[in-house]
């Protein structure tokens, strides 16, 4: 089985459902695209790739934010036995060079003439790619030696030329095994790698996620996520398997408001970031209708609270790490659950269901992902009645390997194994299980799990071992019932609430390069910035302090002077910034100054690499302090 060949399945069953809802027109409407219409547009563009040159195992980049195009050139691809290579509009010259030569792209689709433009200057260094297809062609294009095709023009020579029973004899063509993309892990400079996934890899989740919640056909998916990430792509995926309908928003709250009043979507699948953020909105409304519509809200979320952890226990909701005693709560709960619920229902009907008419009125449950969702987030959105599933795996997992179930989500883990049958192991320095409650390496084995890095054999052998168990780079904890509790990373890549991922190393060698720092500690997993921990070069600093005639009592408290804050404020800005090959979302906000150097044996290794995991303890208060 294929991903074309599932989506042939859906178009058979539901030719006349609408597949895709996009924004179209001088007033920008929701223009539907049915099952049957989609099908037909994937046939014409496979029949005008190939005779462009695309060919089974041929790898063709396609750089473009989320749009219904990037669907069906997907299919297309993948109906011809062909790769996709995908990155995001935001990616920057340097990476999408790499990406494009590295994977020796014949084709590269890009979105519009600013990708092109990214790539222009490098002509040179880019001795496989002949073509270019323009998805928003201008009219006008910059001379080069590349062949530029528009994305209109390519659809409309497929049309002329594809016959009836094109696209159903590419389908019949078994390719289960073969290559569906090759996803690039995020990298600030170094090399980044190529995860290769495969068809078989996606349709082991897509087939088994009925188990885990109620989807029907006709449902609607609000799609918001760059698609490049395997996130939103398995739920796209998830989308045409379940003949529902995927709706193109963005994620700004206002156009996200409008679209989920405008189509009372059934579904979202979001990042933490996103969630925070309509949480934040949620709260600032009431505050701002005055004192007393704040006053009634705290009060009725605080009995609706109370009323929710009750019920969570009661009806086995909690992730338990050890065994409890816990009789005398289910002596104790039931009348105080009976007492508070007449006054949970009457917040609700007051407060909490016009707060959840704001996603319409067929909301059924948000999918987070990309990050941890903080217990206090869920908490927040259960109590006003609104249920998130959250999802824990990685690219390398095609990015699923536990997920939350619909019907019997527990509070503070991400679910169990998704599907039932992969596999996950918790384990000790000594590759020993763990028991229970007990913190060490995830470790992953299904048919989710990539065939390797590509081109990277030495790579992939140190992740992935000879009995196909993926070492995540995660430290995690189970329950007693074998759910799934994230509680931190063994390796160096920072994951941000909004899902972007950061190799912190590269940003601590900038760091190291000022003169008055010696070493740097780049934090912020599941926060919405980053930060760090600095130990300042004290030496150089009171070398500055006596040139400036700054007064200190020792050199210890330099650490409180205002101008060697600044100073060093100062530092930070200018080595980790745009100008550096660093992304926005790359700047450090905040930091702190350390008192004492590391010590090998504690924070140092014995080859003087730092010790994450035992920083992130030891330092536990002053990074708590720098995300207040």
């Amino acid at each position: 089985m294929t991903i074309p060949a599932m989506f042939q399945k859906r178009v058979s069953e539901f030719p006349h459902t609408p597949c895709q809802l996009h924004r179209e027109g001088p007033k920008k409407q929701f223009t539907p695209t049915t099952y049957e219409e989609l099908y037909r547009i994937v046939g014409n563009l496979a029949c005008a790739l190939e005779r462009q040159g695309v060919h089974e195992g041929s790898r063709i980049g396609l750089i473009s934010d989320n749009r219904p195009e990037w669907l069906a050139l997907d299919l297309a691809l993948l109906s011809l036995g062909a790769a996709d290579v995908p990155r995001g509009s935001d990616t920057l010259s340097g990476e999408l060079l790499y990406i494009l030569d590295f994977s020796e792209c014949p084709i590269a689709i890009l979105e519009n003439v600013k990708q092109l433009n990214k790539i222009l200057p490098y002509e040179p260094e880019l001795p496989y790619l002949g073509k270019i297809i323009l998805i928003d062609g201008p009219e006008e294009l910059p001379e080069c030696s590349w062949d530029i095709i528009n994305y209109k023009d390519l659809l409309k020579e497929g049309a002329d030329n594809c016959p009836k029973d094109y696209l159903p004899n590419l389908i019949a063509e078994e390719r289960g095994k073969d290559l569906a993309t090759l996803i690039y892990t995020s990298g600030t400079t170094g090399e980044p790698k190529g995860v290769m996934l495969t068809h078989a890899n996606f349709l082991y989740l897509v087939e088994h996620m009925h188990t885990q919640a109620d989807i029907s056909p006709g449902d609607i998916w609000l799609s918001v996520l760059p698609v490049w990430h395997s996130f939103e792509r398995i739920v796209q995926y998830i989308a045409l398997n379940g003949a529902t309908t995927i709706a193109y928003s963005l994620p700004i709250g206002k156009v996200m408001l409008m679209d989920f009043q405008e189509l009372n979507p059934q579904w979202m699948a979001s990042v933490p970031r996103i969630w925070s953020a309509m949480e934040a909105g949620i709260l600032r409304n009431i505050k701002a209708k005055g004192k007393v519509a704040w006053a009634l809200f705290r009060f009725f979320f605080t009995i609706a609270a109370a009323h929710q952890a009750m019920t969570n226990r009661l009806l086995g909701r909690v992730a338990d790490f050890r065994r409890k005693f816990t009789l005398p709560l289910y002596i104790i709960y039931p009348p105080l659950w009976l007492l508070l619920y007449p006054l949970r229902k009457l917040g609700d009907k007051l407060i909490f269901q016009k707060i959840r008419e704001k996603t319409g009125r067929r909301f059924q449950a948000g999918l987070s992902g990309g990050g941890a969702l903080s217990p206090e987030l869920y908490r927040f959105f259960q109590t006003i009645g609104i249920q998130l599933l959250e999802g824990y795996g990685l690219t390398e997992t095609a990015p699923v390997a536990a997920f939350s179930s619909q019907h019997h989500p527990v509070m503070g883990v991400v679910g169990k194994t998704y599907p039932q049958e992969t596999q996950i192991k918790v384990v000790d320095e000594e590759s020993r299980e763990c028991a229970p409650g007990e913190k060490g390496l995830v470790l992953i084995k299904g048919p989710q799990v990539m065939k390797g890095y590509f081109q990277k054999p030495e790579y992939t052998n140190a992740v992935l071992n000879r009995e196909g168990w993926f070492n995540s780079g995660d430290l995690g904890m189970k329950t007693i019932h074998g759910e799934l509790k994230i509680v931190g990373r063994a390796k160096d890549t920072i994951v941000l609430l909004g899902g972007e991922n950061i190799e912190p190393v590269p940003m601590e060698m900038r760091l190291a390069e000022s003169p008055y720092i010696e070493q740097a500690v780049v934090v912020g997993q599941d926060q919405k910035y980053l930060a760090a921990l600095i130990l300042p070069d004290y030496d150089n600093l009171e070398s500055y302090a006596r040139e400036n005639n700054l007064g200190y009592e020792n050199r210890i408290h330099l650490c409180d002077v205002h101008a060697i804050l600044e100073l060093l404020d100062g530092e930070i800005n200018r080595l980790i910034s745009e100008k550096n090959g660093f992304r926005p979302f790359e700047r450090i906000f905040r930091f702190t100054l350390l008192r004492r150097p590391f010590e090998v044996g504690k924070e140092l290794s014995a080859k003087q690499e730092i010790k994450r995991h035992v920083i992130n303890e030891e330092y536990k208060k002053e990074i708590a302090s720098l995300f207040r």
